[in-house]
């Protein structure tokens, strides 16, 4: 899982959703990754974050492929 801090718009969307994979910075309001290889049982959670993400700052990555 990877964010791209330049790509977010800082809605926040992430951290209500998966507070335990993501936070936002107190400057810039910017999404921050916490857990770059969250467990299964917070794994749910953020691929629900990256799906409400507004500007598609957040991708994963399945195991085995390119970039993991």
């Amino acid at each position: 899982m990877s964010v791209e801090r330049e790509r977010c718009i800082g809605a926040g969307m992430c951290a209500v959703t998966a507070p335990e994979v993501f936070d936002q910075d107190p400057g810039d309001g910017l999404v921050i990754l916490l857990d770059t290889d969250p467990t299964a049982s917070r794994e749910r959670a953020a691929r629900t974050a990256a799906g409400v993400c507004p500007s598609g700052a957040i991708t994963f990555r399945e195991p085995g492929t390119a970039g993991s």
